[in-house]
């Protein structure tokens, strides 16, 4: 079955593809270089990454959003906003209680890094599957 991605993909001949894609990487490289667009995009793909994970984790859970609207005891609109690409307004209260909503499989992971080492592999991360008594104290 083709996605919706492959069936628009541009076709291009050999020579097309591979200069079209060269181009791309060395304006990719340039604009990863730059120090304050890099920090942008980083702050976006993470926002973008947990709204994804919330919408996920709900799915998985069988939960639709009125479902977890009246876990939470809030509108379904409410949840549509939680879930909402771009959404900045979250405080983890509202994180807590919508993992709640979604059942005791599911737990809250925070993820600290120092500035200068963001990009490095050492990274300090919260506590996965943490009993939901000492969840609360975090």
């Amino acid at each position: 079955m083709d996605t919706l991605q492959e069936k628009t993909k541009p076709v291009l001949n050999e020579n097309e593809g591979n200069e079209g894609q060269k181009r791309y990487e060395e304006y990719w490289a340039k604009q990863m270089a730059n120090s304050e667009f890099r920090k942008v995009y980083e702050e976006e793909a993470i926002k973008k990454e947990l709204w994804l994970q919330l919408v996920e984790a709900r799915q998985a859970a069988g939960l639709t959003q009125q479902g977890v609207a009246k876990r939470m005891g809030v509108s379904q609109a409410q949840v549509a906003r939680i879930e909402k690409l771009g959404y900045e307004g979250y405080t983890l209260k509202t994180l807590r209680r919508y993992l709640q909503a979604l059942g005791d499989q599911f737990s809250l992971q925070v993820v600290v890094t120092k500035a200068e080492i963001a990009n490095s592999p050492t990274q300090i991360y919260g506590a996965r599957n943490v009993p939901r008594e000492s969840q609360d104290e975090l």
